[in-house]
């Protein structure tokens, strides 16, 4: 019987090791190795952020879930990894011994990076955790009551652009509805080196869209900026530009999680797993990563370096692709390794309407893509949340029909013989 150990269970620890599960069966077995005990739908954050959704809405226990389909689930975090005796420590001195490890962990926020940045010591919020989102939510209650100027962006070397449009757009329909509009100066700052850029190379008409949109509702903008400082009262710039705010979000740049820092054989300077072509570790090939951690080389070189992103869909595809190629050394299952196509479906709220993005893949070049604005994006968003959790509840990473109606949109999550596009 071989032993996977899976650490991290979000978006795509968990169907991960939901698709191990069906592959594997009962013959093998699985654990999921987590420092939080329910999983939570991230993307609805930037609503529990405003106020608009609770937070138990959008996530789930995990024991129970796991318990149910016969997965082992160990609420600890992860202390380090020993991929020469291939087993992790845990942060109770645990030692689970691996065939299998797949490093599913997410991020650490790399706060640090700039003087005054975070909710924790510094001055600015955060929309990527729970407790942050919650955070951001109770000042933006404060905010509410004495309004002023706001600003909105990211910091040099972010990643993840699209909750900060998205949070954007939110905050100037909310201001609108409780006819706060008018008080309030909205200002995006970003690294990009234009709007709409989003770290892929822009996409279809992403850049126009975005600007015209920014425009329309008077959310002043300033790209290919790099935030220095962040004090009570003021972001500064890199140029020189110093912006008042009594409200401020910023995303930050990521670094590895704690547990790849203490094992600095398995992740590269930052803390990021390298894959080679079919995503097993370069050096360790029972070694697999899925998600944020993941490392890919950024799209094009920018004047203020910026990060790949991993959205939602990009993760499931690489969870897929993972367990594929394990059950295959399993000897499981015949046939040819599999790597995570890195489609990307988002879906943007905009409070009565939104945008939606696809890129195939989200590295160019593509074979296709697409930015559509419509009410209709606010919609499919609140439905995509439920479905996801209701797979999530039920222990199914890939539903036959969901696999279905994307090849009917002539998109695949996974694929064979695959092309070299990831640091080896």
């Amino acid at each position: 019987m071989a032993h996977v150990v899976v650490i991290g269970a979000g978006l795509g620890g968990l169907p991960c090791a939901y698709e191990l599960k069906k592959l594997l069966g009962k013959d093998h077995k699985i654990t999921v190795v987590s420092s939080v005990a329910k999983f939570t739908f991230t993307p609805s954050l930037p609503w529990v952020a405003l106020g608009l959704s609770p937070l138990d809405k959008i996530q789930l226990d995990l024991s129970p879930v796991l318990k149910k389909l016969g997965i082992a689930f160990l609420h600890q975090a992860a202390l380090q990894i020993d991929p020469v005796a291939q087993t992790v420590m845990t942060q109770d001195h645990q030692v689970l011994n691996y065939d299998h490890l797949v490093i599913a962990t997410g991020p650490a926020l790399n706060f640090a990076a700039v003087p005054g940045l975070g909710p924790e010591t510094g001055y600015t919020h955060c929309i990527c955790t729970d407790s942050h989102a919650l955070n951001c939510a109770k000042a933006w209650d404060t905010f509410l009551k004495n309004p002023g100027p706001i600003v909105i962006g990211a910091a040099p070397g972010a990643s993840c652009f699209g909750p900060a449009y998205e949070f954007a757009f939110l905050v100037d329909h909310e201001l609108k509805k409780r006819k706060l509009r008018k008080y309030v100066d909205i200002h995006f700052v970003t690294p990009e080196p234009y709007i709409g850029h989003l770290g892929i190379g822009g996409m279809a008409n992403s850049r126009r869209l975005l600007e015209d949109a920014f425009d329309e509702r008077g959310i002043k903008w300033i790209s290919n900026a790099a935030i220095t400082e962040v004090t009570p009262t003021d972001v500064k710039l890199a140029c020189g530009q110093t912006l008042f705010y009594k409200y401020a979000m910023v995303m930050p740049s990521f670094l590895g999680t704690q547990v790849i820092r203490n094992s600095p054989t398995v992740g590269n300077v930052k803390g990021f797993i390298p894959v080679n072509k079919i995503w097993h570790h370069p050096q360790y090939h029972n070694i697999h990563s899925v998600g944020v951690i993941t490392a890919l080389d950024p799209v094009e070189k920018t004047p203020i370096p910026i990060g790949t992103p991993k959205t939602g869909q990009m993760n499931e595809s690489m969870a897929l692709a993972v367990a594929h190629n394990i059950a295959m050394d399993l000897g499981i299952i015949k046939g040819e390794k599999a790597r995570p196509t890195l489609a990307a479906i988002c879906f943007a709220d905009m409070g009565n309407t939104g945008i939606a993005f696809l890129a195939d893949p989200i590295i160019p070049p593509r074979n296709k893509g697409f930015v559509k604005e419509g009410f209709w994006v606010h919609w499919v968003k609140m439905a995509f949340e439920r479905y996801f959790l209701m797979k999530m509840r039920l222990g199914i990473a890939m539903p036959f029909y969901e696999e279905l109606s994307l090849k009917i949109l002539g998109i695949s999550l996974i694929e064979s013989n695959p092309n070299v596009f990831t640091n080896i």
